[in-house]
């Protein structure tokens, strides 16, 4: 009973239960003993009349009570035009969700690893993987960057999902062998002399490939402008869909998680 809505509707079921054993038990003795006392009125039915007797005062009580219990119940405790359970739901996740932000806004990043850990199992391990390794490509591999038919997919479909400050990459910047450089020279984390076409692709992501300070994807490793941005947005790429979590998840979360992955794709 520590739920306060069972403890009143508990309270409420004994209180409806002993008020009724009681009232009838009082008009069970009083039918043996009283008699009518109202005026016999004119009409009857096979010799069967009615009497105009007072209504009970229990029962003009009742009438009164349900009456101004309905008037608080549509007008200030559940407001006909105001109130509906999706809005109490979302209210109570709020103050849910505010406790947790300050429980844990100065959280050590030992504990925030930990509770992105927890997350990853919960949000994220039944697409990626307990390890994040993708389920051998159902879902993208987070113990490396990126891979080469990913690399490909962006390079001829373009990639506009993210919301970075740069805007769309346009498809096709790159085709036939220009192409399959690229892609091999970015899955195989930019090791070696980069090949000439991938002057293209500096121009956004820069000589570094880091994005240029948050305004292009980063190509090299999971910075947290990268993941934040794909929590929020989601992803399309040549695997499938991802939905965005930026309302399932708190900001302490994201950067829990993001703190998670780093360490994931460090190892």
């Amino acid at each position: 009973l520590s739920d306060t809505v069972n403890a009143i509707t508990m309270g409420g079921a004994i209180a409806i239960a002993t008020l009724t054993s009681a009232v009838s038990a009082k008009y069970i003795n009083q039918m043996k003993t009283d008699k009518a006392t109202g005026e016999l009125l004119e009409d009857n039915w096979d010799g069967i009349g009615e009497r105009t007797n007072e209504l009970p005062s229990g029962w003009a009580y009742t009438f009164l009570a349900v009456f101004m219990w309905s008037m608080w119940y549509g007008l200030i405790g559940y407001p006909v035009f105001a109130y509906n359970q999706i809005g109490e739901y979302n209210e109570e996740v709020l103050a849910h969700k505010a406790k947790y932000e300050e429980k844990f806004a100065n959280a050590t990043e030992d504990d925030l690893k930990n509770m992105g850990k927890s997350l990853f199992f919960v949000q994220c391990a039944p697409c990626h993987g307990n390890t994040g390794d993708g389920l051998s490509g159902k879902a993208h591999d987070f113990t490396k960057r990126i891979s080469y038919e990913q690399v490909l997919d962006v390079i001829k479909n373009g990639s506009n999902k993210l919301g970075y400050p740069m805007g769309m990459m346009p498809p096709g910047l790159a085709s036939g062998k220009d192409a399959e450089e690229i892609a091999h020279y970015v899955a195989n984390g930019l090791k070696g002399e980069a090949p000439a076409s991938y002057a293209t692709c500096t121009s956004c992501h820069g000589a570094d490939s880091k994005g240029n300070n948050g305004m292009s994807p980063n190509l090299v490793e999971y910075d947290n402008v990268l993941l934040t941005q794909t929590l929020h947005n989601g992803k399309k790429g040549i695997i499938g869909q991802m939905p965005s979590f930026k309302t399932m998840i708190t900001p302490v979360q994201e950067k829990a998680l993001t703190l998670y992955i780093q360490s994931i794709s460090a190892e």
